[in-house]
């Protein structure tokens, strides 16, 4: 018996796609929601504090980007906020980068070792990392599934292959998120939706690193084959490729991105 080959959808150049960034208003989502702005896309910039950082941003391109406020906690107003920007634009929502991250700070000194970690740390982590990317791909669906595929791209980390900080909580909650960007792979891969991860270390320098010690980015940066630690931008370019049409053969993936101290 043969079987008919899965109809491969088109995939958008940049320039012709709707993208929603979680947590866009500062730090890397900032830095993502540049990328692709810079490239052409149009960009729902999400935020849950920082309307001011978010709205400037999208001033700065006001035929590309429009700020929404959406609290990753209650899914509804998610898809609320799904809504308000497909009208805006006039088009649905071709990639989701889920790059909101719920008050964390990237301070190994303050961080819970593993005789103080209690349940409310993990369950925070959790809530971010897992159940608001969760709510916020299943608010995207009905887009994707519309335009005949598109992207999801979850933000990670390489504390996966390097635990060297006991951000336990942190990187538990990404690990959960790691496993399901690969069975969401396997269940949306035959409706043309592709799903990976881009995995940073500790990158200089945004909003949730600004705490970290100066001399530990030095160390890093001694023990890393570029003899630098990775930036933002560095890390946004490697979204837009997931995005791309290059990566229409690639999902099920995690790509670190931390100039080869860790080697995936």
């Amino acid at each position: 018996m043969s079987t008919q080959p899965a109809t491969v959808a088109r995939t958008p150049l940049i320039g012709e796609q709707l993208v929603l960034v979680t947590g866009a208003g500062r730090g890397l989502g900032r830095a993502i929601s540049h990328a692709f702005l810079s490239a052409g896309a149009r960009v729902l910039i999400n935020y849950h504090r920082s309307q001011g950082a978010a709205e400037q941003l999208a001033e700065q391109f006001p035929q590309q980007a429009l700020a929404l406020h959406a609290d990753l906690n209650q899914p509804e107003t998610l898809k609320e906020a799904v809504t308000a920007g497909e009208q805006h634009f006039g088009m649905p929502i071709t990639t989701l980068v889920n790059n909101a991250l719920f008050d964390f700070s990237f301070n190994g000194d303050a961080r819970a070792k593993a005789a103080d970690l209690s349940p409310s740390d993990l369950q925070r982590q959790f809530s971010g990392s897992v159940l608001a990317p969760v709510a916020a791909i299943q608010a995207v669906l009905p887009s994707m599934r519309a335009a005949g595929g598109g992207r999801v791209i979850n933000i990670g980390t390489n504390l996966f292959q390097h635990p060297v900080v006991p951000y336990h909580d942190y990187t538990a909650g990404k690990a959960a998120l790691l496993s399901l960007t690969r069975t969401f792979a396997e269940d949306l891969g035959p409706e043309g939706i592709n799903v990976n991860m881009v995995s940073g270390g500790l990158l200089r320098t945004t909003d949730a690193s600004a705490a970290t010690p100066a001399d530990v980015f030095d160390y890093i940066a001694a023990g890393t084959p570029t003899r630098r630690v990775t930036t933002p931008e560095e890390l946004a370019d490697a979204v837009l490729f997931f995005a791309s049409e290059w990566a229409r053969g690639v999902t099920g993936q995690n790509l670190i991105v931390d100039g080869g101290l860790v080697k995936g």
